[in-house]
């Protein structure tokens, strides 16, 4: 959530103003009782800094767990140090929670004035309505009732002021009543008891008390995180294991490297992602550019081994990770962007071969974590593994769907894309269908003249006369032998017509080169051809497929063919 520039001043501004007068007023109207107890305070200054260090995420959500302390100080050390701890808490938290970033600092004195607040009004009002200093519960029973009191306005106020500066700061419309409340009142419920505890059982026996109390509540503390951290990495290895299975069904490239990006995108922070490559020349060239949410242009130059830091990646094998641009400034190449920070390089390797290298970056500092490099590399043996699958695959489906010698597509690619214009034809998706067939004439006298070689030298040239001259207006196909046919979705029986004359004259103005013949002299020869060509248009000659193949192959043969050959005839019932 962006937060405008001059409320990040004004909010430097309010922190300038409150917090400083608001600790002078404290000081003087309830001034603290110090003397003597320096070991004291020094001991709850350190629990207070280490619990403000173990804060638990969950789910997004920061459990804040020092409001038990800083009950007990306040009961203890009243309200200015209470306050002191308070502000050295946030500190913590803060430098803890690595959220100190560039064009973040303003949350520090929004926090820091934020907490003030809430301890300076509910000491206030806790004084006020009679609280005392350092109540004895087990004589007076009326201050149990007062530390109660305190605890609910705590807890009041830091829940008002909150949810204020979240609507009106970060423009959040989120509902009162969400998890995070749901959370707060939560862990109210259960730590402020552990607050009572410490104060009560710090005037029976001293500092051992913050040894009783603390100890065993920072050790639950650190064990639930490193378990919910456990339990984080079994997701993030369950998920691995869902992207594997997801990967490995797409049947093209671009859908695998899509997807493996876009997943990366949903587990982690990734600004920048760069896909890199091996290839002949020993060199790493780009396969893939994510930038800015979307995919670009593949211009960056290719790298050698130990050139920048996917280059580094590829020649030590093994991952890298760099949590702030000064950490991998001395081995950038200029091809990261500038107001990336940290960095993550992790190597693509299949069967002990590196095929590639994987570099994502993000604007965050400290984004990555070292346990995250289980799980990307992981996810590069499943991207590896899926790449090649579609390689293999696209490259039977082209030699299934194209032939060998003219690049062109077969006669069976064809025959399926007819089927399907007729459907859409069918369905009133395409208002027309246009064929065009042509056939080289006497292409046997071709062959018996300069040889077989010279005449797929012919078929070869001729089907790239056809893609350039056709282009995106319809497809070209090798119907068989020296046969060829172009496919004209919604192009009329009229300009079908003009587009066959053009083929027509394409072929027979312009000699085709031989570069091998018969005759052994001539390193080169011209040879002029022809070719007879037969046009019809559904549903205005056909109803089917077959059918219009049948009458445009009939043109070709009974109107082109029939009449003397070099010429273009359409079906006429």
């Amino acid at each position: 959530m962006d937060v405008k520039p001059h409320i990040k001043k004004a909010i430097f501004l309010v922190w300038l103003l409150i917090v400083p007068a608001g600790l002078w007023f404290t000081y003087q109207t309830y001034p603290p009782d110090i003397s003597d107890h320096w070991i004291e305070i020094a001991a709850f200054l350190l629990l207070t800094s280490v619990v403000a260090s173990l804060p638990i995420v969950i789910n997004e959500v920061f459990i804040f767990l020092i409001q038990w302390v800083a009950l007990a100080t306040f009961l203890r050390f009243g309200l200015f140090i209470e306050i002191i701890f308070a502000q050295v808490a946030v500190v913590v938290l803060m430098v803890k929670l690595r959220i100190l970033r560039k064009g973040e600092f303003f949350r520090l004195p929004l926090n820091l004035y934020m907490f003030f607040l809430v301890s300076f009004l509910s000491g206030i009002t806790y004084y006020l309505l009679g609280g005392q200093h350092r109540p004895n519960f087990t004589t007076d029973t009326s201050s149990l009732w007062f530390a109660v009191l305190y605890i609910v306005l705590y807890f009041a106020f830091n829940q008002i002021i909150l949810s204020f500066h979240i609507y009106y700061i970060y423009k959040s419309k989120e509902p009162f009543f969400g998890k995070e409340l749901f959370v707060e009142t939560l862990t109210t419920i259960i730590t402020f008891p552990i607050g009572f505890v410490l104060y009560i059982l710090f005037k029976q026996v001293g500092l051992l008390a913050i040894l009783f109390v603390g100890i065993p509540f920072v050790s639950l503390s650190t064990i639930f995180t490193h378990y919910y951290s456990s339990q984080k990495i079994n997701e993030y290895l369950q998920k691995a294991a869902e992207i594997g299975h997801q990967l490995v069904e797409r049947l093209y490239v671009n859908d695998v490297r899509d997807l493996f990006i876009q997943k990366l995108s949903e587990m982690m922070p990734v600004d920048y992602a760069y896909i890199f490559e091996t290839n002949d020349n020993d060199e790493l060239t780009l396969m893939y550019r994510f930038e800015a949410g979307k995919a670009m242009p593949n211009d960056m130059i290719s790298m050698n081994k130990n050139e920048g830091i996917s280059g580094m990646v590829w020649e030590k094998r093994k991952a890298f990770l760099f949590t702030a641009k000064k950490d991998w400034e001395q081995y950038s190449n200029a091809q990261i962007p500038e107001d990336a920070e940290s960095i993550l390089g992790v190597p693509i390797i299949r069967s002990n071969n590196l095929i590639g290298v994987l570099l994502l970056a993000s604007k965050r500092k400290r984004a990555y974590e070292k346990s995250q490099l289980m799980i990307i590399d992981i996810l590069c043996s499943h991207f590896a593994v899926a790449i090649e699958n579609a390689r293999n695959y696209e490259q039977t489906k082209m030699q299934s769907e194209h032939c060998s010698l003219t690049k062109l597509f077969n006669y069976r690619y064809f025959e399926n894309m007819l089927t399907q214009e007729f459907e859409k034809l069918t369905r009133f998706e395409r208002k027309m269908l246009s064929l065009i067939i042509l056939d080289i004439d006497h292409f046997k006298t071709v062959n018996d003249t300069y040889g077989h070689q010279s005449g797929n030298e012919i078929l070869y040239e001729l089907a790239s006369r056809l893609s350039k001259l056709v282009g995106d207006r319809g497809t070209v196909a090798r119907y068989g032998g020296e046969e060829f046919v172009v496919l004209l979705p919604d192009v009329p029986k009229e300009e079908a017509y003009q587009l066959a004359e053009q083929i027509r004259q394409m072929i027979s103005n312009w000699p085709f080169t031989l570069q091998q013949s018969l005759d052994l002299d001539k390193t080169q020869q011209k040879v002029m051809i022809t070719a007879s060509i037969g046009v019809a248009t559904a549903p205005e000659d056909s109803e089917d497929y077959l059918a219009l193949i049948r009458h445009a192959d009939r043109a070709l043969y009974v109107g082109a063919k029939r009449a003397g050959r070099n010429r273009v005839a359409e079906y006429v019932k």
